[in-house]
């Protein structure tokens, strides 16, 4: 799940860039932002489900978790209770699609 924690940390900081030239910052910073998202893409592709939805699916959780981590660091808002419940279910979910007994 390492490419996965990857994927998002790449994910979150293009699409930040983005939000952030959206309310004003340098267009500068479109530049990084696009090279975090290809770097997302190449990421994402190096996981291990033979099936890309499968992939996707599974780290929609991951990708959850990590937003809520990038709150808490970059943004200075600490997650409250029902953030760390919906990351947990979903964490849990991509386990079982990731981690499930398929014939």
């Amino acid at each position: 799940m390492p490419l996965y924690g990857l994927a998002a940390l790449l994910e979150i900081i293009g699409c930040f860039a983005v939000w952030s030239w959206w309310r004003g910052a340098s267009a500068y910073l479109l530049i990084p932002g696009a090279l975090a998202l290809a770097g997302f893409a190449y990421a994402l592709a190096l996981t291990p489900p033979p099936l890309a939805g499968r992939s996707y699916a599974a780290y929609g959780g991951v990708y959850i978790a990590a937003s809520l981590i990038w709150l808490w660091l970059v943004e200075g808002a600490r997650p409250d209770w029902a953030d760390l419940a919906g990351a947990g279910l979903a964490l849990a979910g991509a386990a079982v699609i990731l981690f499930a007994p398929r014939g």
